[in-house]
């Protein structure tokens, strides 16, 4: 019997429905929509036929989709799958140009928007010369006129673990977004590798509040908690009262959630944060970037110990996760890799980092990215020898548990000292008139750079600039203290909520 070259891929939403047909797949808090399984997989066949009929998308064809969350936008990335085409969505945050740039990259078939991204979308389906345009996120929208008007689907294309299944453009820090492609067999394992730490399965709530053109809004949780038959709560867009109220609320019964720090951050400042409750099942976890040991503890006291979890697009989420039983013992730590997951720490030299020193963290594994779409350069420059290069910069303690310091291209170096702001940054939290702050390097005539801390202060707090530099002295060692010091009023944030310290740096660098 011959050997299979590659695995074949199943339909998730499928099986759900003909085993749990009324069990409550998808709830949009924005619309009040509610569709079980069984709708979902209906709802999902009609829009295939639909694509296939009349926006004759074939295989391999890209469908992008333009808008805020929405039920109807995973109605779409499995109806792609349905096609064996190829999902798009995009950063509605992007200014039209850099949509126009990412359309004419991806060149898609069909170009999904919300009515109130019309114009932006004309401008990129012109540029691209896409056709086909359709509307989707209201009850009169081209979305629900084509699953109206077509029966579901018969004979989906067949599909396997190789295939793509979605293309990703990362924030793009410099230059033009890359694509990152994402395979149907990295989403697989991406479920199998968050179902031990995260403890997913049928009983799975999860809040998903994280935007879905990103990983951490589509494969953390979400889809994973489709694979396994939960059930997902969609928020449009993240608001701090309503997802506190949601984390707190027994009738929601949340039991999984991922945040961003800042999202942590700005629900901890809410004066009902004081009184919150969570339900012992409560799993909510921390990604994207550090987040500072004060904030851990400020949860710690109300309750709920926040576990880290590590991870980046080109992963499909998922690289190393902290299991519950380590969350107060560890917390700072972003635990140990994931099942299906080899890690390796490079120094610069390219060796491996020693037990508590610093290196770049080096990923393999069935859930990373095979490259990214029609960019051969950032392929050659983000693998070696089979092993993606992450750009972030770790430790591994005696016990194996790893721990973030930072990403390495944010590290400065003063007076010949490298200098992780992340760590700066942790000891500035503790000083109760900040808001917000982030440290950033800034070019010095004595020592190359020293550090400069943006702050945001919290009103009628008086917070001056000697009041942070006395707090650091004796807290941080003399090259780590920053010397700047800069007040604004607020910081500049990417889609997920992670400071944008090149913004950051254009800013202050004037």
């Amino acid at each position: 019997m011959p050997i299979p070259t590659s695995i074949p891929a199943y339909d998730w939403i499928a099986y759900q429905a003909a085993n749990q047909p009324q069990k409550l797949a998808l709830l949009d808090l924005g619309s009040g929509r509610r569709l079980s399984y069984s709708a979902f997989d209906d709802r999902i066949g009609r829009l295939a036929a639909a694509l296939r009929a009349e926006g004759k998308v074939a295989p391999g064809d890209r469908v992008m989709v333009l808008g805020h969350n929405s039920s109807d936008v995973f109605e779409i990335q499995f109806a792609c799958a349905r096609l064996g085409a190829i999902f798009v969505p995009v950063n509605w945050r992007l200014a039209p140009p850099e949509l126009v740039q990412i359309a004419r990259h991806a060149a898609p078939t069909v170009l999904y928007f919300q009515p109130e991204f019309a114009e932006t979308a004309a401008e990129m389906a012109r540029q691209c010369g896409t056709s086909c345009v359709a509307t989707f996120g209201a009850a009169d929208s081209d979305h629900e006129r084509m699953i109206a008007a077509h029966a579901p689907l018969v004979g989906p294309h067949p599909i396997t673990h190789d295939d793509v299944a979605t293309i990703l453009y990362t924030s793009g820090t410099t230059g033009m977004p890359k694509g990152v492609t994402i395979t149907h067999g990295m989403r697989f394992w991406q479920a199998i590798n968050l179902a031990g730490p995260t403890r997913l399965n049928a009983d799975t709530v999860c809040l998903t509040v994280l935007p879905l053109f990103h990983v951490g809004g589509l494969d953390v949780y979400a889809n994973p908690c489709f694979h396994f038959g939960g059930t997902v709560l969609l928020m449009r867009g993240f608001d701090a009262a309503q997802c506190l109220r949601l984390l707190t609320d027994d009738e929601a019964a949340v039991t999984l959630f991922i945040g961003v720090p800042a999202m942590y951050l700005f629900m901890a400042q809410l004066p009902e944060f004081q009184a919150a409750r969570f339900h012992p099942r409560l799993r909510a976890t921390v990604g994207a970037a550090p987040i500072p040991l004060s904030q851990l503890r400020k949860w710690e006291a109300r309750g709920l110990a926040l576990q880290m979890l590590y991870g980046m697009t080109e992963t499909c989420g998922v690289i190393t996760a902290l299991d519950g039983a380590d969350v107060v013992r560890k917390a700072g730590s972003s635990g140990k890799p994931a099942l299906h997951m080899a890690l390796r720490l490079v120094t610069p030299e390219g060796r491996e980092a020693g037990t508590g020193e610093t290196g770049e963290v080096w990923v393999k594994g069935p859930s990373v990215t095979p490259g990214y779409w029609r960019n051969e350069a950032a392929n050659a420059a983000a693998f070696s020898d089979g092993w993606l290069r992450t750009g972030d910069a770790a430790t591994r303690d005696a016990e194996g548990f790893i721990t973030i310091v930072d990403r390495w291209k944010d590290m400065y170096i003063s007076g010949g000292e490298n200098v992780y702001p992340a760590e700066v940054e942790d000891v500035l939290y503790q000083i109760p008139g900040i808001a917000e702050v982030a440290v950033i390097g800034i070019p010095d005539p004595q020592w190359g750079e020293v550090g400069c801390a943006v702050v945001v202060a919290k009103p009628d707090v008086g917070l001056t600039e000697s009041d942070i530099l006395r707090h650091c002295d004796g807290r941080l060692a003399r090259y780590k203290q920053p010397r700047a010091i800069r007040f604004v009023d607020a910081l500049p944030r990417n889609a997920t909520g992670k400071v944008h310290k090149p913004t950051l740096r254009a800013l202050i660098r004037g």
